[in-house]
């Protein structure tokens, strides 16, 4: 666990995904890919480690995920083949906000 900053990069300890911290909570945060904890960008992963099944949906470039109250928000600046998390909650496809109408 450690506290997030906006603007952190983290990477997958076990795969290719890398993201950025957009927003998160004032507070020490759990933050996983591919069912293990994420590393700093300049980190060296450790050998070894294997994508969990469960968490092997991957990341989609240019996206964010969020946690369940919103208060997380990570952009994914490389894919992979993990999929993210906090907490042991997976996070979530943030959906762009419908524009109004212009009837």
């Amino acid at each position: 666990m450690a506290r997030l900053k906006t603007g952190t990069r983290l990477k997958s300890a076990v795969c290719n995904t890398q993201v950025m911290v957009v927003a998160a909570p004032d507070a020490d945060v759990d933050c996983s890919c591919g069912g293990h904890p994420m590393i700093d960008a300049a980190a060296t992963p450790p050998a070894g480690l294997a994508i969990a099944p469960e968490a092997a949906k991957g990341t989609t470039l240019g996206k964010r995920y969020v946690n369940e109250d919103g208060k997380l928000e990570l952009l994914c600046i490389k894919a992979g083949e993990g999929s993210l998390a906090s907490g042991g909650v997976a996070l979530v496809l943030k959906e762009a906000k419908p524009l109004p109408s212009s009837d």
